[in-house]
C-alpha cells in the first residue's frame, strides 16, 4: 500500500511540470497558427484589383513613412495682404531692405552678381501667362536670378505679384570653388546679402521678399499662416529625400488651379533623386507630369 502511494506521489510530481510544458507548447502553436502570414522580401505581392489608396501608401514601412505631414493649414490670406503678413511674422513689420546694405558688408557685396540655371527655358513665361499669379513661392533661390526673371515677366503682363523666396542662404559645402568672388567672414558666406543686393539692383524690393530659413520649416509655417501660392517653383535640394519633402510640403500650399514646377528633371541632378521624387509624388496623388525642356510641371487640377 505504501509502495503504491509512493508511486502515485512520484507520478504527480512528474505530471505537474509536464502539464506546464504541454500548455506552453499548445499556447505557442495556437498563437502561431492564428497570426497572419508574413511575406518574405522575395515573395511576390498578391494580385490587387485596384491601386493602393494614399493612406495605404503613406503607412508603408518605407522612406515615405518619414514624411508624414501633420501641420494644419489656416484659411488663405488674401493676396494683397501676403507681403505685410510675412513682414509682420518674420521681420518685425519692417522690410529687410530698409537701410540695406549694412555698413559692415557694404564693401563686400557686388553691385550685381546674378547667376542661375534654367533661366533660358520658356516655362517661366508660359506658366506666368497661363496662371497670372498674385503670389509666387520660390523654394530655393540662391542669388535670386529666377526671381528677378519672374519679376520682369509679371511686370510685362501688368500683374501685381508678390514673390516669396525661401532659402537658408547657406548654399552647399564647397560651392565657393565655383563662386570664388563670394567672400566668407567667420564662416558666413554672405549669400543673403548678395541675393538682396541683386534684388535692389533690379529695383524689385517691393515685389520680392526673402524668407531665410530651411525650406521644410518655412513651408510648414506658410501652411500654418495661410500663405498659399498660385505658382510654386521647387528647386532647392537635389537628393531624393530633400526633393520629396519640398514637393509634398509645397503642394499643400498650392492654390486650386495653381501650378507646381521645378528644374533638373533632365540634368545630372536627376540621378540624385529629383526625377524619382517627382515621379513618385505624381504617382501617389494621381497627377500628370508635363515636361518643358529640363523642367517638370504639375497642375493642381
Amino acid at each position: 500500500m505504501k509502495e503504491e502511494q509512493k508511486k502515485n506521489t512520484t507520478f504527480l510530481k512528474l505530471a505537474k511540470p509536464l502539464a506546464y510544458v504541454i500548455l506552453l507548447l499548445f499556447t505557442y502553436t495556437l498563437g502561431y497558427l492564428s497570426s497572419p502570414p508574413t511575406l518574405s522580401s522575395t515573395s511576390p505581392s498578391p494580385p490587387s484589383s485596384s491601386s493602393p489608396s494614399l493612406p495605404q501608401l503613406a503607412n508603408l514601412p518605407t522612406q515615405l513613412d518619414h514624411f508624414r505631414l501633420t501641420t494644419h493649414c489656416a484659411d488663405p490670406v488674401p493676396p494683397q495682404l501676403v507681403r505685410q503678413t510675412i513682414l509682420d511674422l518674420v521681420f518685425n513689420s519692417t522690410s529687410p531692405f530698409v537701410n540695406f546694405p549694412p555698413p559692415h558688408v557694404k564693401s563686400l557685396v557686388r553691385a550685381k552678381r546674378v547667376k542661375g540655371l534654367g533661366l533660358n527655358g520658356a516655362v517661366f513665361e508660359h506658366l506666368i501667362e497661363e496662371v497670372k499669379p498674385r503670389t509666387i513661392i520660390e523654394v530655393g533661390t540662391f542669388l535670386g536670378a529666377s526671381a528677378i526673371h519672374m519679376v520682369g515677366l509679371t511686370r510685362k503682363l501688368g500683374l501685381q505679384t508678390q514673390i516669396l523666396c525661401v532659402d537658408d542662404f547657406r548654399a552647399w559645402p564647397g560651392f565657393r570653388d565655383r563662386f570664388k568672388d563670394i567672400k566668407m567672414i567667420n564662416g558666413d558666406v554672405l549669400l543673403m546679402y548678395h541675393f538682396m543686393q541683386n534684388i535692389v539692383s533690379a529695383n524689385a524690393t517691393e515685389s520680392v521678399l526673402p524668407i531665410p530659413f530651411s525650406t521644410g520649416s518655412v513651408l510648414d509655417k506658410l501652411c500654418e499662416w495661410g500663405i498659399f501660392g498660385d505658382l510654386i517653383e521647387v528647386d532647392a535640394g537635389y537628393d531624393f529625400n530633400s526633393a520629396w519633402s519640398d514637393i509634398n510640403r509645397a503642394y499643400r500650399i498650392l492654390k486650386p488651379g495653381g501650378v507646381l514646377f521645378g528644374h533638373d528633371y533632365f540634368t545630372a541632378e536627376d540621378d540624385r533623386g529629383v526625377r524619382r521624387a517627382v515621379a513618385l509624388f505624381a504617382g501617389v496623388y494621381g497627377l500628370k507630369i508635363k515636361l518643358e525642356g529640363q523642367h517638370w510641371v504639375i497642375h493642381s487640377s
